[in-house]
C-alpha cells in the first residue's frame, strides 16, 4: 500500500469519540503452549539471514576502476538498440523513433555515443546557404554545396565584393575615364550650341532674339527691344522680357479681366498698328513650335549622351569585373545554380555600378559589422567540415524558432526591415543529413513546436513560416525563403505514459515516430553484467575525473544497485543514481585524506542521501515517540493488525507501519465490508479492488454454510491522505477475520501482501522499505526478541535489507516469514491452526474459521428466534384484533334488537 506524504504527519485529532479497539468482545489470548500447527508453520515460513541479501563478491571484481573493461554502450538496452538501427536502416518516410523509458536511465547519453559511433563512418551531409534573389527579393534562394563549399563561396562573394568596389572607384577615377565623359558632354554641347544658334538665325528673320529666362533658364523667343540692357546700354540676354512689351503684346492683354472689351482695345490702335502686332504674333508663335521642336530633339540628343555614358559605365565595369568572377566561376563550375548566382551578381553589380561607386544607396552600404551589403550576402545557414560525418544535434529548447529558424526583423525610425542576412537556421537545418534528439515533455511544451516538426518531417522539407504572424495576424512584411530538402532521423525521448497519451490524443503520431525503443529499468544480474556495470562506473569516472573505486566500493555500489531494483537477481539501470553516488562517495573519500574511494566512503554517501531526504520520516518517529502515532509492537488485540506501508515522495521513500482496524456490528446487513478509506475518497481504485477480492474471498468461505448476518467496517488509523494499492489486502484479510471469529491477533507482528480470490498471497512492491519501518519503530519501542514481519514468499528474492537488520535477524531479536496463503499468515498471527477439518468435512472448533463460523450459526440462530418472536406476536395480536371486531359486531345486534328495527332488504321498507 502507498501513501502520500502527508499521511506521515498525524496532526493528532482532537475528536474525544475514539472508536475503541475491538478487544472486549472476547477476553481470549494466544494459548500458552503453542499449537504444533502454528510452530510447523512459523518453522517452514522463517526466512535466515542468508536469504535477505545478496553481496557482490570483490574478488570477481577489478581492483580498482582504472583496470576495469571497456564500455559497452549498449549495455541492458539491446532492445531499445535493435530499435534504433532498425530505423535508422530504413530511410522511407515516417521511420524516426519515441525512445520510451524512465527519466534518469541515461537514454540520451546512450543513444547520443551510439548515434555518434554512426554517424562518424556516415557521409558528410551538404552545406546550404541563403542568398538574395535578384528577381523576387522577398524570396531569398536556397544553394545547396558539397561540405565545407559554404564558407568558400561566403569568403569568394565577400572577397568580390571588397576588389570590384575598390576597382571600380579606380576606373571611374581615371583621366581616361575622365577624358571619355568630357568628350561626350562636349560632343553633346556643341550639337546644342549649333541647334541653338541655327534657331537664333531663323528668328532673327523675323526680329526676335533667343534667349534664357533668369528665373528658370528656360529659352524665349522676344523682341530685340524687349531685351533689357546693362548700365552701358548693351542687352542682357539674362533678363526676362520687359513690362512695356509685355503689356503690348495680344497674348497678355487677353489674360485681362473680362471687362475689357475687345471693341475698345481695337480702337486704341490704328488698323495698321494692329495689323502688325498680328504679323508679330503669328511670327513669334511659329518660332516658339520651332522652340519647342529643337527642345524635343535636344532630349533625344541628352538621353543619347546619357546611354553612351550609361554604356560607356557598364563596359568599363565588365571589363573590370571580369577578371575577378572567372577564377570564382572556375571554382564552382561543376555547381551551376551557383554559377547563376554568380553571374546575376555580376550582372547586378554592373547594372548598378553607379550606385555602387557614390557608395550613397542604403542598398550598396556595408552595415555595421558585416562586411558586404545585404544584396550581395552569402548567408551560411549550415556548413560542415568534409569528411566529418553526419550531424548529431540536441536540442535543448525545442521551440518552434529554434527546430525550423526565423527570420529576424530590426526597426529603424518606426520602419520593420528585414533581408537574406537575418535568416537564422534551426536545429532541423544543423541535424539535416544526420539525427536529432530531442526531450519529447520539452517539445510539447511549446506552442506550434510539434505541428511544425510534424509538418517538416512529412513534408521533408524545411520551411521558415514567420510564429509571430500566425500567432498576432500582423500586416507587417517578412521574407518567405525557398525551402530546403530535409533529411534526418529525429528521435524523441520520453516516458512510456506519454507515448501512449501521444498515440491517443494525436492520431498522426504514429504515422510519424513508427518505431518505439523501450529502454530497460534494469538488467538480470551476472558476474558478466556486474563487469559491464563496473566499465560505466569507470566511465564516469574518467569523464568527471573522480578517484578510483577499489573492488570493495564497487560490491557497495552493486549491492545498492540490486537494491534499487528491488531484486536480488537484478541491477538498477539508473544512470542519474550512480552518478550521484559516485560523486558524492569521491567527496567523502577526499575529506577523509585518501585517493581511492572505499566501501565506507560509499556507505557514507548513501547514509548522507538518505539523511537529505528523510525529514518527513524523522517527523513520524518524532511522533511515534511522543504517542501521536498509536503502533503498538508488544501484546494481542482483536481485529487489529500493523500494516507495513511505504511512503514515496520526490525521489526518495521509506517504510512506516500502519494501524488497520476492523469493526463488527452482527445480527445487521448481509455481509457488507465499508471500506472507509474509499468512502471519503482518500482510497485509489486499486486499493477498492483489493478490499473487494478480500470481500469475495470471505463470501465465498462461509457464506455456502451460513447467512452472513453481519456488516464491517475497515479503516487505516490516523491516515488523512490517499491511499492507494492492494499491499494491504491481506492485512485487512487478517484483520476482518480476527474480528470475526473474536480472536486476537500478536501485535510484535506487522503484514503486508495482496491476495487472489482464492487466498493466495501475491508480491508487493517497496517490500525493503516496508520491512525496515517497521524493524525501526520496534526499535525504538524496545525489541523483544518476538517481532517480525509477515510478507509473501514471492518478495523473498527482492530482498536487500540494510546490515543492521539482517544482524538482528542472526541474532534473533527479529524475525521475518514469508507465507503462500492467508491461512498460513494467520496462523502466524493468531498462532491457531486456520481451517483444520474435522471427520465430518466441517471445521474444527479450535480453528480460527471454526471459531468465524461458531460466531456466524450464532448470529443466525439470534436471528431465527428474533423471527420466532415475531411470529407469535404477530398471531397474538391477529386474535385479540378478531375478538374485538367480533364483540362490536355482536355490540351492533343487541342495540338493534332494543329499539325493535327491522334491517332493510330488497322486499321491506320501514
Amino acid at each position: 500500500m502507498t501513501e502520500q506524504p502527508n499521511t506521515l504527519i498525524s496532526q493528532v485529532s482532537k475528536d474525544t469519540n475514539h472508536m475503541a479497539t475491538p478487544t472486549s468482545e472476547s477476553k481470549n489470548t494466544k494459548p500458552t503452549v503453542p499449537h504444533p500447527i502454528f510452530i510447523e508453520v512459523k518453522q517452514r515460513c522463517l526466512i535466515t539471514a542468508e536469504q535477505l541479501k545478496r553481496y557482490s563478491e570483490p574478488d570477481e571484481l577489478p581492483t580498482d576502476t582504472r583496470t576495469a573493461p571497456d564500455l559497452d554502450v549498449g549495455f541492458g538496452q539491446q532492445r531499445a538498440l535493435k530499435a534504433l538501427h532498425t530505423a535508422i536502416d530504413i530511410k522511407a518516410s515516417g521511420y524516426h523513433v519515441f525512445a520510451a523509458g524512465e527519466n534518469g536511465l541515461g537514454k540520451r547519453t546512450v543513444i547520443s555515443r551510439l548515434l555518434h559511433r554512426i554517424a562518424a563512418d556516415a557521409a558528410t551531409p551538404d552545406d546550404w546557404v541563403y542568398v538574395h534573389n535578384f528577381t523576387d527579393p522577398r524570396t531569398p534562394v536556397a544553394l545547396r554545396l558539397p561540405a565545407g563549399q559554404a564558407t568558400l563561396l561566403q569568403h569568394h562573394v565577400n572577397n568580390l565584393w571588397q576588389q570590384a568596389k575598390k576597382r571600380l572607384s579606380q576606373r571611374f577615377r581615371s583621366d581616361q575615364y575622365q577624358s571619355k565623359i568630357e568628350a561626350i558632354k562636349n560632343n553633346t554641347h556643341q550639337k546644342e550650341s549649333h541647334a541653338y544658334e541655327a534657331l537664333n538665325a531663323e528668328g532673327k528673320q523675323y526680329d526676335l532674339a533667343l534667349t534664357f529666362r533668369s528665373f528658370d533658364n528656360k529659352a524665349v523667343f522676344v523682341h530685340p527691344s524687349q531685351l533689357p540692357t546693362d548700365g552701358d546700354g548693351h542687352e542682357d540676354s539674362s533678363t526676362p522680357l520687359s513690362a512695356k512689351h509685355k503689356n503690348k503684346s495680344p497674348l497678355n492683354d487677353s489674360k485681362k479681366t473680362n471687362a475689357v472689351n475687345a471693341d475698345d482695345e481695337v480702337s486704341a490702335y490704328d488698323n495698321s498698328e494692329y495689323e502688325a502686332e498680328l504679323n508679330n504674333f503669328a511670327q513669334k508663335n511659329h518660332m516658339q513650335k520651332r522652340l519647342s521642336q529643337l527642345t524635343i530633339a535636344l532630349e533625344q540628343i541628352e538621353d543619347k549622351a546619357n546611354d553612351a555614358i550609361e554604356t560607356l559605365h557598364r563596359s568599363i565595369a565588365k571589363r573590370a569585373l571580369e577578371p575577378l568572377f572567372a577564377p570564382v566561376y572556375e571554382q564552382f563550375v561543376t555547381h551551376p545554380l551557383v554559377i547563376e548566382y554568380l553571374k546575376a551578381v555580376f550582372d547586378d553589380m554592373v547594372t548598378h555600378v553607379e550606385r555602387i561607386v557614390n557608395g550613397d544607396d542604403e542598398e550598396f552600404v556595408t552595415a555595421v559589422l558585416a562586411t558586404t551589403p545585404s544584396r550581395y550576402a552569402v548567408n551560411v545557414i549550415v556548413s560542415h567540415t568534409p569528411d566529418s560525418g553526419a550531424p548529431v544535434v540536441f536540442e535543448d529548447l525545442p521551440t518552434h524558432l529554434n527546430l525550423l529558424g526565423h527570420v529576424e526583423q530590426i526597426t529603424q525610425l518606426g520602419t520593420v526591415t528585414t533581408d537574406v542576412s537575418m535568416i537564422r537556421a534551426g536545429a532541423l537545418h544543423r541535424a539535416n543529413g544526420g539525427y536529432l534528439l530531442l526531450e519529447a515533455s520539452h517539445l510539447l511544451e511549446h506552442p506550434y513546436a510539434w505541428q511544425g516538426l510534424k509538418r517538416a518531417l512529412q513534408s521533408r522539407k524545411i520551411k521558415l513560416s514567420s510564429l509571430e504572424q500566425m500567432l498576432t495576424l500582423t500586416g507587417s512584411l517578412s521574407l518567405s525563403p525557398a525551402p530546403i530538402d530535409l533529411d534526418v532521423k529525429v528521435i524523441l525521448l520520453g516516458e512510456a505514459d506519454l507515448y501512449y497519451e501521444l498515440l491517443e490524443l494525436e492520431p498522426e503520431f504514429d504515422a510519424v515516430f513508427k518505431v518505439r525503443a523501450d529502454f530497460h529499468d534494469d538488467v538480470i544480474r551476472t558476474s558478466d553484467h556486474e563487469l559491464a556495470l563496473v566499465a560505466k562506473m569507470a566511465d564516469i569516472i574518467d569523464y568527471a575525473n573522480l578517484y578510483p573505486f577499489n573492488r570493495y566500493a564497487q560490491a557497495a555500489l552493486l549491492e545498492h544497485l540490486s537494491l534499487q531494483a528491488e531484486d536480488q537477481d537484478r541491477l538498477s539501470l539508473h544512470s542519474d543514481l550512480l552518478i550521484k553516488l559516485l560523486h558524492e562517495s569521491n567527496r567523502h573519500a577526499r575529506l577523509s585524506g585518501e585517493t581511492i574511494v572505499d566501501a565506507h566512503h560509499v556507505t557514507q554517501a548513501i547514509d548522507d542521501m538518505d539523511e537529505r531526504s528523510g525529514y518527513l520520516r524523522d517527523l513520524y518517529w518524532d511522533e511515534l515517540k511522543n504517542g501521536q502515532q498509536l503502533i503498538q509492537t508488544q501484546g494481542n488485540a482483536v481485529g487489529q493488525v500493523n500494516a507495513l506501508t511505504v511512503v514515496s515522495y520526490a525521489d526518495s521513500e521509506f517504510g512506516m507501519p500502519a494501524r488497520l482496524t476492523a469493526v463488527i456490528q452482527p445480527n445487521i446487513g448481509a455481509g457488507e465490508i465499508l471500506d472507509i478509506e474509499r468512502d471519503v475518497d482518500l482510497g485509489g481504485s486499486l486499493h477498492a479492488k483489493g478490499m473487494l477480492i478480500m470481500t469475495s474471498y470471505l463470501r465465498a468461505l462461509f457464506s455456502q454454510h451460513h447467512a452472513l448476518n453481519f456488516s464491517a467496517s475497515l479503516a487505516f488509523e490516523q491516515s488523512y491522505a490517499h491511499i492507494d494499492g492492494d499491499s494491504a489486502t491481506v492485512s485487512e484479510g487478517c484483520a476482518l477475520l480476527s474480528a470475526l471469529a473474536n480472536v486476537p491477533i500478536d501485535q510484535s507482528f506487522a503484514i503486508t501482501g495482496s491476495m487472489n480470490q482464492l487466498g493466495e498471497v501475491q508480491a508487493v512492491g517497496g517490500i525493503n522499505a516496508k520491512i525496515a519501518g517497521f524493524f525501526d519503530a520496534c526499535r525504538e519501542q524496545e525489541l523483544t526478541g518476538q517481532q517480525g514481519v509477515v510478507i509473501p514468499m514471492a518478495n523473498v528474492k527482492q530482498l536487500m535489507l540494510r546490515d543492521d537488520i539482517i544482524d538482528a535477524v542472526s541474532a534473533g531479536s527479529f524475525h521475518i516469514y514469508g507465507v503462500y496463503t492467508l491461512s498460513e499468515a494467520l496462523t502466524l498471527m493468531t498462532g491457531l491452526p486456520i481451517d483444520t477439518m474435522n471427520k465430518k468435512s466441517r471445521y474444527r472448533k479450535d480453528t480460527l474459521f471454526g471459531k468465524v463460523l461458531s460466531r456466524l450459526m450464532l448470529w443466525d440462530d439470534n436471528q431465527a428466534n428474533d423471527d420466532d418472536i415475531d411470529d407469535k406476536k404477530s398471531k397474538r395480536a391477529r386474535k385479540k384484533q378478531k375478538a374485538r371486531r367480533q364483540k362490536k359486531e355482536d355490540n351492533k345486534k343487541e342495540k338493534r334488537k332494543d329499539n325493535h328495527e327491522v334491517p332493510v332488504d330488497s322486499e321491506h321498507e320501514i
